[in-house]
């Protein structure tokens, strides 16, 4: 690994110098370490750029790491991950990604992870873009996740991306079956002329599943974010999304809710509040000692934990 690999990982997967248990590390589309565990198995895919995860049924409190690296311009990575995750299992995943540049080209990178899991499985799923570098190229990471859960199995997804992240386009789609839920907390910040745009497309499948989508943001500078989320209700199920922002400077956001309902027992919910910081606040903080632009950075540390 080169140093701008080693300062990315510690930024989005908490990296200390190595790794415990199962991991995988992509630099600039190419793996440059890889270690499997006796109950997770990390294989590259035969078709295509990727891995393939199998997670052996009741595994339990192990955790997998696969960070994603891009580390100079003129690298469009695109790479398909699909984990397979057996029955009673219960895992943490850490996939954080970071694009860097320092000269006229371009960086990006676009993970495409698909997850099956079987019944009553349980996954915690933690992901932090960054971008960072001086070039003039833009700096793109453009995440799609397709979720598959059986019977009981539940998705929790914890996404933050961080300032420096030129344009993004972020989709979330999901089927889920009895009793199956996904829990999904996104975190996003903008700044300058950066655009992201989210998108959820969910369908409550299974009688008594769950999805919970919310998503707080904070748009600075000319920065543009949109929000698009849809749920389908096909049975006796609950379904909520909802999106918060906070505007600073020129920044702007869109929010459209879309849900659907075919079914009486479906239960959908969808909330969006979008402003700017109260004045209350600055001034209560200015009045502990605190400058107007350390007041509205403390607040927006605490909105967007």
């Amino acid at each position: 690994m080169n140093k701008t690999t080693e300062q990315i990982l510690r930024v989005v997967s908490g990296f200390t110098g190595k790794f415990e248990g199962a991991f995988n590390i992509r630099e600039d589309g190419k793996c440059a370490g890889r270690q499997s565990s006796k109950n997770i198995k990390i294989e590259s895919k035969e078709d295509g750029p990727g891995l393939v995860i199998h997670i052996k049924p009741n595994t339990k409190d192990e955790k997998v790491y696969i960070p994603a690296c891009v580390t100079h311009g003129a690298v469009d990575d695109l790479v398909y991950n699909d984990f397979y995750v057996g029955e009673n299992a219960d895992v943490t995943i850490v996939a954080g990604c970071g694009v860097h540049t320092d000269d006229g080209h371009d960086a990006r990178h676009n993970g495409i992870h698909r997850f099956f899991l079987e019944e009553n499985a349980h996954v915690l799923y933690e992901e932090k873009h960054i971008a960072t570098g001086k070039g003039g190229g833009l700096k793109r990471i453009d995440p799609v996740t397709d979720v598959n859960l059986k019977k009981g199995a539940v998705l929790e997804m914890d996404t933050i991306q961080l300032e420096g992240v030129d344009s993004s386009i972020r989709k979330t789609s999901g089927v889920l079956e009895e009793g199956a839920k996904l829990l999904v907390r996104e975190r996003i910040m903008t700044d300058g002329e950066e655009k992201a745009r989210t998108d959820f497309d969910v369908v409550l499948k299974g009688e008594n599943s769950k999805v919970d989508l919310i998503s707080r943001s904070v748009a600075k500078g000319n920065s543009y974010q949109e929000f698009n989320s849809k749920i389908n209700g096909e049975t006796k199920c609950k379904g909520h999304s909802e999106c918060d922002a906070i505007l600073v400077d020129n920044g702007s956001v869109s929010a459209s809710p879309s849900l659907i309902a075919s079914d009486i027992d479906a239960e959908l919910i969808h909330e969006a509040a979008i402003g700017k910081i109260a004045g209350e606040q600055i001034l209560k903080l200015q009045s502990l000692g605190l400058t107007k632009e350390e007041a509205e950075q403390k607040i927006i540390s605490g909105f967007l934990k």
